[in-house]
Parts: structure tokens; C-alpha cells; sequence
């Protein structure tokens, strides 16, 4: 009996080792496997979550083969709007008709200087002398050379008047009379010889004042009190006739071909906030072969803020053209140049290239590529294919096609 007791209770001792041991490896093995089923069921109930995101508010949206959600685009339909065509240009001021002063006669000492830059002149005005004393002897020679050969032509006149008076007498023969007359007409050739040489040396004094051919604005001064100039000194004064002055711009040879004389443009130099008007008075006539640009004058009538050799912009205005306007959102661009997402009738997207005109704060308007009644889509085309089926919605406040904003 004891051996009995004692064998029982060495197995129950074991059993219980047994069964202890298995409830803490089974404890070990649920608390290895918990985590991770516990991060599976997570990510079920996320998933979940994005799935009734996704399809909450989707209640207008249509499904592709009941899998494939049709997305949702706005649209606009432009119509045609009258748009004024402009073309943006840069180029320099410049004095419309420059006239560049120098010397006209033989030169010599400048001995003043009668203006400065900015001021205006009147047409023959001196604006600078040169010494003359030696040319003014030389007129009072002149001077009184005139009246010897005066007097010797009064002498010769008398002489033949009294020979004239002795020929009926018989006392002065005919060939007397004809040569004292040769003699008072060289008298008198030789008075106009010497007036002649006078007024020529009149003349010559007066080119050594330097004037102003025309009217206008001094623009540069390159003289001074004492400088001794001549023939070769080059150009001493810059005048604006009458204070005109232009923008010579440069424009691409297609830009050209958009432009008239008389077309109205707005001039801003660099640097300042104020425009001014003018208008094209001459496009020109030729393209330079390496820039392919031609220049457009601009006439401007005269600002002290417009300063020939400065740099200004211009935009010009070329009359009223039909096309369509879209927001910017709605243009886009790769290397094949400017094109907007169009959906067709079966509400699909076709690319459409397009040609951009001006661009402004209504929009930019489109040169070619659309008639308007387009259904051109205007927010995030980028994010779309070529072919994709979309839900298109009409933008609240789009023209019709067919009628201008």
C-alpha cells in the first residue's frame, strides 16, 4: 500500500510538471503570435476606413466595369471673346530726327560756349564762337579795298564823260572814246571783284559761329572755352529737332507682320512707374539675317523722363481679334509645345494643341487651336491621359459656346 501511495503520488507530481510546463510553453506561444495578428486585424480596419473614404462622397461618380471610379473634372466652354491683339517689344530711346553739330568753317579757338545740355534753342541760334580777329582784319582789308576800286570807277566815268562831251568838237577821236570806256568797265568789274572777296570774308566769319540748323533739344555738348576745333573735330553739339523723341524696338519678323503704321503703343522705360503714349511712324523694311528681328519706331513727344540711349518696353496695340480665353490653370506645356485636355462627346480626353496669344489678367487667349465650343478642361489636366473616361462638370459662371465673356 505505501509503494502504491507512493507511486501515485509520483505521478500525480509528474503530471502536474507536465501540465505546467505546457500551459507556459502555450502562454510563451500566444504571446509571440499575438502582436502580429493583432497588427494584421489594424491594417484590416484601415484599409476598411480608405475604402468608405473613398467611396463616401462619390455618390456622382460613375464606375468603369463596376471596378474603376470615373473621376471628376471641371470644364469650361470659352466661346469667342473680342480680344485686342498687343505685341511686347524692348528696345532703346533715341531722339526722333538727331541733328549733330560741328564745324563749318576753317575753325579755330573756341571762345565761348553759349548753352548746355537740356536746353532749348531756336533755329540759327549760336551756340558756341570761335575767335575771329584775324578774319576781321582781313574783312576791313577787304572793306577798303571796295572803296579804292570805288573811286577808281568814279574816275574812269568822269574821264569818259569828258571825252564824250569833246568828241563833237573833233578834239577826242572815236577809238579814245571806246578805250576810256573799257577802261571805266574794268573800273567798275574791279569794285565788283573787291565787294564779292568783302562778302566772302563776311561770310567766312560768320561760320565761325556755330548754330543750331533747326529748332530743338541739346542733348550733348562736346566743346569747351579755348579747344581748338576744325574741320576734323567732329561732332561738338547733339540736338532732338523740336524735342521729338522714339523707341526703337526690336520684334520677331512674326510679330511684324501683325503691326501698321499709326498702330497706338505704351512706352515705360526701366526703372520708372510712368508710361507714355505714342504710335508706330515707321516699321522697318528690312530683318537682320542674325537676329531675325526688324525694328518698329515709336514716336513720343517730348518728357524730360524719356532720355535717348535709355532702355524701355512697349506693348502695342493692333486692333480686335475673335478667340477664345482660358484660364492659365487650363493651358499646359511639354516639349512638344502649348496644348489643353479637351472631353469629347463620349466624355473622353483628347489632347488638342494649341498656339497661346496674349496672356493678361482675364486669361490667356488662344491664337489657334480652338473655335470655343470646346469643353476644355480647367483644373489639373496634368493628373489626366489621352483617352480616360472622366465625369465632366460645366465651371459655374463659363460662357456658353459660341458667345464672348
Amino acid at each position: 500500500m505505501a509503494g502504491f501511495c507512493l507511486r501515485g503520488k509520483a505521478e500525480m507530481n509528474f503530471e502536474t510538471r507536465v501540465t505546467g510546463d505546457r500551459l507556459e510553453a502555450a502562454q510563451a506561444w500566444g504571446g509571440q503570435h499575438k502582436r502580429p495578428i493583432l497588427i494584421a486585424a489594424a491594417l484590416l480596419v484601415v484599409l476598411v476606413l480608405i475604402y468608405w473614404a473613398t467611396h463616401r462622397g462619390a455618390g456622382d461618380d460613375r464606375t468603369l466595369g463596376g471596378d474603376q471610379l470615373v473621376p471628376s473634372v471641371t470644364v469650361v466652354q470659352p466661346g469667342l471673346s473680342s480680344v485686342s491683339m498687343t505685341v511686347n517689344g524692348t528696345g532703346t530711346l533715341a531722339a526722333r530726327r538727331e541733328m549733330p553739330v560741328g564745324v563749318v568753317g576753317e575753325g579755330g579757338a573756341v571762345s565761348a560756349v553759349l548753352v548746355e545740355p537740356g536746353d532749348w534753342v531756336r533755329p540759327g541760334q549760336v551756340l558756341a564762337r570761335v575767335e575771329r580777329s584775324v578774319q576781321t582784319q582781313q574783312g576791313a582789308s577787304l572793306a577798303a579795298a571796295i572803296a579804292v576800286a570805288r573811286a577808281d570807277a568814279r574816275l574812269a566815268q568822269n574821264d569818259l564823260d569828258r571825252a564824250t562831251a569833246l568828241v563833237a568838237n573833233g578834239f577826242v577821236s572815236k577809238a579814245d572814246i571806246d578805250r576810256r570806256t573799257a577802261t571805266r568797265d574794268a573800273a567798275l568789274a574791279r569794285v565788283r571783284v573787291a565787294e564779292a572777296q568783302y562778302n566772302e570774308q563776311q561770310a567766312r566769319i560768320g561760320r565761325l559761329d556755330i548754330r543750331a540748323p533747326a529748332g530743338g533739344l541739346v542733348l550733348t555738348r562736346s566743346v569747351e572755352p579755348g579747344q581748338v576745333i576744325g574741320a576734323g573735330s567732329g561732332v561738338l553739339f547733339r540736338l532732338a529737332k523740336g524735342g521729338e523723341m522714339e523707341l526703337l524696338a526690336k520684334l520677331g519678323e512674326s510679330d511684324l507682320a501683325h503691326l501698321s503704321v499709326g498702330d497706338s503703343a505704351r512706352v515705360t522705360p526701366v526703372g520708372g512707374a510712368k508710361s507714355f503714349e505714342g504710335h508706330i511712324w515707321q516699321i522697318a523694311p528690312v530683318i537682320d539675317p542674325q537676329t531675325r528681328l526688324g525694328v518698329v519706331r515709336i514716336a513720343l513727344s517730348y518728357d524730360k523722363d524719356l532720355r535717348p540711349g535709355g532702355f524701355a518696353s512697349s506693348r502695342i496695340v493692333s486692333g480686335l481679334s475673335q478667340s477664345a480665353v482660358l484660364p492659365e490653370s487650363a493651358v499646359l506645356n511639354d516639349e512638344k509645345g502649348s496644348y489643353v485636355y479637351i472631353v469629347n462627346a463620349k466624355n473622353v480626353v483628347e489632347r488638342r494643341n494649341i498656339k497661346v496669344g496674349q496672356v493678361s489678367a482675364v486669361g490667356v487667349s488662344i491664337a489657334s487651336g480652338l473655335n470655343g465650343s470646346e469643353r476644355v478642361v480647367s483644373l489639373a489636366g496634368g493628373f489626366l491621359n489621352p483617352g480616360q473616361k472622366v465625369s465632366p462638370r460645366l465651371e459655374r459662371g463659363a460662357a456658353p459656346a459660341g458667345q464672348g465673356r
